[in-house]
Formats: structure tokens, C-alpha cells, sequence
């Protein structure tokens, strides 16, 4: 790392002051230790000195000046924030050959690929695995979501009676659901360079197990986390995700957990618009229903359960039987139910607030 303009002149400082104890005759290791430097440094300095006298000490200045300005990088970035496709590429890809190309085209200088990587390194740029988003996702309506806080408890919209249970105090509640099969997710592990390790996993296996889940919060109140399961049968024509009848009676379920009025908050799937679902809540003084922004499940806390349990209690996990994943998973979210911290972090990834702002 290149030294700063301030740490430059104190060691030139340095240099100069043991220059002026060598005429005096000190030795090396009394030198060094007034100066609380190693003696090996002393000795060079002393050979340059006794080389080249004073001038020898002094500062030559940066060992390399940055090609590119602050103000020149800058614009840079807003040329690489346009995308790889608006410059010509088809993939959404930034590699350094590309950025040189960029840098060439831009600015009347030309980098080196290994420049390149140096450059955007020293200005705080790493290489990082994209996040997918639709193209149909609605940035505003998302941006609303996270500027001015979740709808229901920010006084937008919804009947006026149900407006008023979430004002007494409701549970604000997050649903979504995912499928686990016998196959594990991936997860980094050790192994000697060239071996790359082996998970064995059962490749006929069509099993899968749905679980919807269901995050509660409330000011003044320990977060919750309430799930079911669903196994697949096996039966190539049955149901194997959950129906309306299902939402239903979990959402009784937590009504009789939480013991209060919910406002559940989900995205947009099919089945929760189902007209059963929308009579059932119709007719209940209790429930709330929003609809998060189409394509942003960003916004729900719920999505960062299953990055949890992905990764900690289902990655490289060599499932033999669906009675062993499901155990598996169980003992996930029974971990995460014991630990409110992480129901709590879940929501603050999500940019989203329970008080208005």
C-alpha cells in the first residue's frame, strides 16, 4: 500500500535526524534505539548516507502516482454503473481486459490488466457474485417500502377498521415459503489444493419438502418464528406445495400463538390471492393482508430463514433418507426460533422498519 504524503515526511524526518547522530559519531544500535527503529534500518541508512550525504535521505516522493485521477475514477464508475451492455457487451460481466478497454476509450491513457486490478483494488473494488433481480421489479414502489416504512404500520391505505387493530398494537407478520430436496446446497470447505472435495447425495431422489414460515414482530415484544411442514408423498399427480386451506390454518395457528391481531405481509403468489383466502380474511377482525412490491423478495425478512438455514444446517449434508432432512431442518429453525437476534437481523437486512418513520 502506497504511504500517505504525511507518513512520507515523518520518515523522511527520521532519516535525517540519524543522519545528523552519525556525525556525531553514535552507533548504529544507540541510534536506533532513540529512535525506536530497527538497527537494520540505521545500518541502511547509514551506507546511503555515507554514500550520498543528506540529499541521499530525503524523499523522492510516491513510488507510483496514480494514473488516474480521484475525479477521473470517479467518472470511471459512473461509466461502469451504466452496465457491460450499454458499452457493447451482451453478459452483465465487468472484467478487467473490459475495464481497460473502458479506460482506453474514456480517457487519453492506456492500463495493463494487472493496472486495472491495482487500480480498482486500491479504490475499494473486489470482485463479487451479482444478485438476480426481474426486470419487472418496480424500483419505486420497493424504494417507498424502505423510505417510509412498512405500509400497515405507517398508516397507508386498508379498511379503517383494520387500520384501527393494527394501531392497538398488531403482530406484524412476514410469510413466504420454500422446498428443500435430498440434494444439499454447496458450502466451502478445506481440502488439498487440487482434490476438490466429493459430497455424495442420492441422485433418484425426488422427494422435497415445503415449508412455509412465518416471522412475527412487534415493538416492545421478542420476535417470533412459526413454521410448517409439507412433505411430498412421492405421487407424481398430488399437490406438492402448499394450498389456500393450508394458509388458512396457520394463520389460526398464530393467531392462537401470538394471541393478538395480525398484518401479514406477502408476496404475490397465486394461491394467497385465492378467492377462499380472500373470503377468510374478509370475515376476520384479526387479519390484515398487504402485498409486498411484484418481484422483491428483498423485502422479506423470511427469505433470510433459508439463507440461514442453507447454510448452516442443510449445506454439504449427505441426506439419506427425507425423515433425516427433515430433521435436519427442524433442528435449523428450532435454533433460530431460541434466538430472536436472528428474526431480528433478518428484518434489519431487509431495510425495512415496524414504527413509522
Amino acid at each position: 500500500m502506497a504511504l500517505t504524503a504525511e507518513r512520507r515526511e515523518f520518515r523522511e524526518r527520521l532519516r535525517l535526524e540519524a543522519a545528523e547522530r552519525f556525525e556525531c559519531g553514535e552507533t548504529s544500535a544507540m541510534v536506533a534505539k532513540e529512535l525506536r527503529v530497527s538497527v537494520r534500518s540505521v545500518q541502511r541508512w547509514r551506507r546511503t548516507w555515507a554514500e550520498g550525504g543528506f540529499r541521499a535521505l530525503t524523499s523522492s516522493g510516491p513510488a507510483s502516482l496514480p494514473r488516474l485521477s480521484h475525479e477521473q475514477f470517479a467518472q470511471l464508475e459512473r461509466e461502469l454503473a451504466k452496465g457491460p451492455a450499454t458499452h457493447g457487451w451482451e453478459d452483465q460481466r465487468w472484467t478487467p481486459g473490459r475495464i481497460k478497454t473502458v479506460i482506453g476509450r474514456r480517457f487519453p491513457m492506456t492500463y495493463t490488466v494487472q493496472g486495472v486490478c491495482k487500480l480498482l483494488v486500491g479504490n475499494g473494488w473486489s470482485r463479487q457474485v451479482p444478485v438476480r433481480q426481474a426486470l419487472e421489479r418496480d424500483e419505486e414502489a420497493v424504494a417507498g417500502w424502505v423510505k417510509v416504512g412498512v405500509p400497515p404500520l405507517a398508516g397507508e391505505c386498508g379498511p379503517a377498521r383494520k387500520t384501527r387493530a393494527a394501531a392497538r398494537g398488531a403482530w406484524l407478520v412476514f410469510e413466504d415459503e420454500a422446498g428443500f430436496s435430498m440434494t444439499p446446497p454447496h458450502a466451502k470447505t478445506w481440502s488439498r489444493r487440487g482434490r476438490t472435495p466429493v459430497v455424495r447425495v442420492r441422485g433418484r431422489s425426488r422427494r422435497r419438502i415445503s415449508i412455509a414460515a412465518l416471522t412475527c414482530y412487534k415493538p416492545g415484544h421478542r420476535s417470533r418464528l412459526i413454521y410448517r411442514p409439507r412433505r411430498d408423498d412421492g405421487n407424481r399427480d398430488g399437490r406438492k406445495s402448499f394450498s389456500w386451506r393450508d394458509y388458512r390454518d396457520l394463520l389460526i395457528a398464530a393467531r392462537t400463538q401470538l394471541g393478538g391481531p395480525i398484518v401479514l405481509v406477502w408476496d404475490n403468489l397465486n394461491v394467497h390471492k385465492a378467492a377462499g383466502l380472500r373470503e377468510f380474511a374478509e370475515t376476520r377482525d384479526w387479519l390484515t393482508i398487504y402485498y409486498l412490491p411484484s418481484y422483491a423478495p428483498d423485502l422479506n425478512p423470511v427469505e433470510g430463514i433459508w439463507s440461514l438455514l442453507r447454510r448452516g444446517w442443510l449445506s454439504n449434508v449427505a441426506f439419506t433418507t427425507p425423515e433425516h432432512l427433515m430433521q435436519r431442518i427442524r433442528s435449523g429453525l428450532r435454533h433460530i426460533q431460541y434466538r430472536s437476534h436472528l428474526i431480528d437481523g433478518c428484518l434489519t437486512e431487509t431495510g425495512l422498519t415496524i414504527t413509522p418513520r
